[in-house]
C-alpha cells in the first residue's frame, strides 16, 4: 500500500509537473471553426426577379430564409457583405432619405459589410444623407467598415461626410466576438472600384498599404481571425485579379469576401493561406464557408456552398412584409411624378430582351431599344427640341438587367437603366444632349470597333447612325462605312386656327436622313449622363490616337453637363429609364415590335480577310500601319536576298579553294 501510494503520489507531481512546463513554454494552439455567411453586388435586388429559365432569382424574402437555416445549422455564422448593396432597382429611389438597403440587411441579421462603387453613385453627398437616415431610424443596421477611402479634403461636403460617417460608426477595422473567437474584420475599395466611381468626391489609399495596416492593427487589438470585405474583385487574368494580388502581397489574411466583379466562385481560391470566395451578383446566392483553424495558421476548408435564392425557397415573412412597405413609398415619393406605378405592366414582349454578351461584337436588340427609346424620347418628350438629325448612343456599361418575355413593368424598365442620379438629386441618370464633330461620331464608332475587346463595358449601341466594322483590320481603324440615317418629324412654328377661332394642331413635317457624316459638320448626340461624361476619357483610354470632345451647339467645349440636361415640357429631367418606360408604354397592347426579336442590321461586323475590304477607307492610322507591314515586307525581302547572295558567295568560294 505503501509503495501503490508512493507512485499515486509521483505520478501527480509528475502531472503537475509535465503541466507547469505546458504552461511555461506556451500551451499547443486551440482549434477553432469558423463559418462565414456572405453577400456582394445585393444591388438593391429587394424583390425576385425572372431568371429567363421559367424561374425566379433573388428577393431579400427568399435570401432571409436562407440566412436563418444556415444561422440554425451554424449557430456562431458570422453574415458579412462585400459592397455595392444599393443602386439597381427602383427602391433606390428612396436611397438618400429612408437607407432601404441598409435598414433592410439590419434587419435580416447582417454583421457587417463594406460599400462599393455604386454607394456613391448620388456622390459623396448622397452617401452621407444615406448614412444620416440609416441613424435617425433607430433601427438595426450593420457595421460599416471602410479603411482606404476617405472624403477629399477639397470636397465641398467634407465636413458632413465626416459627420455623417462618425454618427453611422464607420470604422477602418472592427473586432467581433463570436463563439469564444475574436475577429478581426476590415473593408477595402478596388482601384478599379474606385476607378468606377468618378463622382465620389472620395480619394482612395493604396489597397495594400491600408490592407498592411490593419492586419497589424487587428492582430495587436488581439483578433484571431483576419477577413477582409474587399469590393476589388477577382479576374481570370492572374496579374488583373485584384484580390489574388491582395492576398499574395498582404500576410495575415485568413478570409476575403470579393465583391466588385459580380464573380461566382464555385470553389474558393486560396492564395497565400487566404481564402479568396464570391457568390454572384443580384442575390443570386448566398455563399457559405466553413474553416477549421488553428491559431498557429493552419486551415481547413470543411464546407463550402452556394445557396441559389429562387422560387424553391419560402419568403420570410416579415421581410416581404418589410420590401412591400419600401415598394409603396417609392410609389408616393417618386414615380407619382411620372404618373406610373411600381407593378404598372407598361406592354407585353414575345421574347426576351437579353443583355449584350460581355465583349461579344454584335448588334445587340436590347442595346437598340434603348438607343432608340432615347430617340423617341427627343422626339415625343423634349421639350424645345432642336429638330435636327440627332444620333442617340447606350453603352453596354449601363444595361443592368434584361427585359423578361410576357408582360414588362415599369420597375423592370428602370433595372435596365438604374444606375446614377441626376441634378434633381433623384435616382437616374438623367439625358443629355452634346455635339460632336462628324470625325468624332467616326472615332465614337471605332471605340465599339477597336476598345470593346479590351473594354467590354464600351461597346456601344447607337439610333439614327449606322456602320461597319471589320474586326480583322488595324486597331482604331476598324470602321469602313458610316451612315446617318432617320426620320425626323418637325413641328411648324405657327399658330393656326380654324373658322371658327379655335386653336389647331401645327402642322408636321417629316424630313428622310440618308447620307454620309462629314467630318467637320457638327452633329447633335444624346446618351445618359454618365455616358456623356465617359467620351471625354477616350483619349486617355486609346493613348491619343482618338479623342472625343462634347460640345454645345455653338462648339465650344462643354464644361457642365448639367447646362446640356434634357427636359420634358414640365421642367422635369428625362431620365433615361422614363425614356424607355415611356417608349415601350407607346407600343400599347400590340407589345415590343417582332423587329427586336434580333439585331437589325445597324452595327454591321465583318471578319472577312478580303485584301480589297482590309484597305478600304483607311485613315493615318491604317496608311501608318500599312506602311509599317510595307516597310517590314522589305525589309524581310532584303534580308532573304542578302542571304541568298552570302550563300552563293561561300558556295563560290568553295569550289574555288577546292578547285586549287
Amino acid at each position: 500500500m505503501r509503495t501503490r501510494g508512493k507512485l499515486t503520489v509521483a505520478a501527480v507531481l509528475l502531472l503537475s509537473l509535465c503541466a507547469l512546463l505546458a504552461l511555461w513554454a506556451g500551451a499547443a494552439p486551440g482549434t477553432y471553426e469558423t463559418t462565414v455567411l456572405f453577400t456582394h453586388d445585393l444591388h438593391s435586388h429587394f424583390f425576385p426577379q425572372e431568371d429567363g429559365a421559367g424561374g425566379q432569382s433573388g428577393g431579400y424574402a427568399r435570401l432571409k430564409t436562407a440566412i436563418d437555416r444556415e444561422k440554425a445549422a451554424h449557430p456562431g455564422a458570422l453574415v458579412l457583405d462585400g459592397g455595392d448593396f444599393s443602386i439597381g432597382s427602383l427602391v433606390q429611389a428612396l436611397y438618400t432619405t429612408q437607407a432601404p438597403e441598409l435598414r433592410t440587411m439590419g434587419a435580416m441579421g447582417y454583421d457587417a459589410a463594406t460599400v462599393g462603387n455604386h454607394e456613391f453613385d448620388h456622390e459623396g453627398g448622397g452617401f452621407a444623407q444615406m448614412l444620416q437616415a440609416a441613424v435617425l431610424s433607430n433601427g438595426k443596421v450593420p457595421a460599416l467598415v471602410m479603411a482606404n477611402y476617405k472624403p477629399s479634403p477639397g470636397n465641398p461636403d467634407a465636413l458632413d461626410i465626416q459627420r455623417a460617417m462618425s454618427a453611422y460608426g464607420v470604422q477602418e477595422t472592427m473586432l467581433l466576438e463570436r463563439g469564444g473567437v475574436t475577429y478581426g474584420i476590415f473593408g477595402l475599395m478596388g482601384k478599379d472600384s474606385d476607378s468606377c466611381a468618378p463622382s465620389s468626391g472620395f480619394v482612395l489609399e493604396d489597397p495594400e498599404t491600408a490592407a498592411k495596416r490593419c492586419v497589424a492593427a487587428l492582430r495587436n487589438q488581439g483578433a484571431q481571425f483576419i477577413i477582409c470585405l474587399s469590393h476589388s474583385g477577382t479576374d481570370g487574368n492572374v496579374k488583373k485579379s485584384e484580390d489574388e494580388q491582395l492576398a499574395k502581397n498582404v500576410d495575415g489574411i485568413d478570409l476575403i469576401i470579393s465583391g466588385h466583379t459580380h464573380s461566382t466562385l464555385n470553389e474558393p481560391i486560396v492564395v497565400n493561406g487566404a481564402y479568396i470566395v464570391s457568390a454572384g451578383p443580384y442575390c443570386q446566392n448566398l455563399g457559405s464557408i466553413t474553416l477549421e483553424w488553428s491559431e498557429g495558421g493552419e486551415k481547413t476548408l470543411t464546407d463550402y456552398h452556394l445557396t441559389p435564392i429562387d422560387q424553391n425557397l419560402p419568403e420570410d415573412s416579415a421581410t416581404a412584409a418589410l420590401v412591400e412597405d419600401w415598394k409603396a413609398q417609392v410609389g408616393g415619393a417618386y414615380l407619382s411624378r411620372y404618373g406610373l406605378t411600381y407593378d404598372q405592366v407598361l406592354t407585353t414582349a414575345g421574347f426576351q430582351l437579353d443583355t449584350p454578351d460581355s465583349g461579344v461584337q454584335t448588334g445587340n436588340s436590347l442595346g437598340e431599344l434603348v438607343a432608340d427609346s432615347f430617340l423617341w424620347a427627343v422626339q415625343n418628350l423634349e421639350a424645345d427640341a432642336p429638330g435636327i438629325p440627332t444620333v442617340t448612343v447606350t453603352a453596354d456599361g449601363v444595361l443592368r438587367a434584361p427585359l423578361p418575355a410576357g408582360e414588362i413593368t415599369t420597375s423592370m424598365a428602370f433595372d435596365v437603366l438604374s444606375m446614377g442620379v441626376g441634378s434633381d438629386g433623384a435616382s437616374g441618370f438623367p439625358l443629355v444632349g452634346v455635339y460632336l464633330t462628324g470625325k468624332e461620331l467616326k472615332a465614337a464608332a471605332e471605340v465599339d470597333a477597336s476598345v470593346t475587346p479590351i473594354m467590354p463595358a464600351a461597346q456601344l449601341y447607337m439610333a439614327g447612325m449606322e456602320y461597319s466594322f471589320n474586326t480583322h483590320r488595324m486597331f482604331f481603324n476598324r470602321v469602313t462605312d458610316i451612315t446617318l440615317r432617320q426620320n425626323i418629324t418637325v413641328t411648324a412654328d405657327v399658330e393656326i386656327v380654324d373658322t371658327e377661332g379655335n386653336q389647331m394642331p401645327p402642322p408636321t413635317f417629316t424630313h428622310d436622313f440618308n447620307e454620309e457624316i462629314k467630318d467637320d459638320q457638327l452633329y447633335r448626340v444624346v446618351t445618359g449622363m454618365y455616358s456623356a461624361q465617359m467620351l471625354g476619357t477616350v483619349k486617355s483610354k486609346s493613348l491619343g490616337l482618338l479623342s472625343l470632345e462634347p460640345k454645345m451647339a455653338d462648339g465650344s467645349p462643354v464644361t457642365d453637363f448639367q447646362a446640356c440636361i434634357l427636359r420634358d415640357r414640365n421642367g422635369n429631367e428625362i431620365k433615361e429609364w422614363y425614356a424607355l418606360a415611356a417608349y415601350l408604354q407607346s407600343f400599347g397592347e400590340e407589345g415590343v415590335p417582332a423587329r427586336y426579336a434580333g439585331p437589325d442590321g445597324r452595327k454591321d461586323v465583318s471578319q472577312s480577310l478580303n485584301p480589297l475590304e482590309l484597305l478600304k477607307n483607311l485613315n493615318w492610322i491604317g496608311w501608318i500601319a500599312l506602311l509599317v507591314v510595307i516597310l517590314i515586307l522589305v525589309l524581310a525581302a532584303l534580308l532573304v536576298r542578302w542571304f541568298m547572295r552570302a550563300r552563293r558567295r561561300r558556295r563560290y568560294s568553295g569550289r574555288r579553294k577546292f578547285g586549287k
